[in-house]
């Protein structure tokens, strides 16, 4: 029963961190992208600056942008748990094993 206090301590924890933007976001505010406001801090320090390198593809419209953005997501999610699942199979197997002996 340990285990399951934790469980649902980490589970509470996980849905305050997901629900706290919307309880503290200021009422009316917009969802702008870090690139924007890089580019804008930049324009405010050195109002000459001139990029130097520009992207190599140039996108029809943010959708596509979007879903690149969420396959790259997806793809290292399947990384990083295809790893943990693997460890944790190789870590099962020898205990298996040692008992089998």
């Amino acid at each position: 029963m340990k285990n399951a206090g934790f469980f649902l301590g980490i589970l509470a924890l996980i849905v305050v961190i997901i629900l706290a933007p919307f309880v503290l976001a200021p009422a009316g505010s917009e969802f702008g992208g870090s690139d924007g406001e890089g580019e804008g801090a930049i324009t405010e320090i050195h109002p000459d600056y001139e990029p130097w390198a520009e992207s190599p593809i140039e996108l029809p419209s943010g959708e596509i942008e979007s879903m690149l953005f969420s396959l790259q997501a997806a793809f290292g999610s399947a990384i990083i748990f295809y790893s943990i699942g693997y460890l944790k199979g190789k870590k099962v197997g020898k205990e298996q094993s040692g008992k089998a002996a």
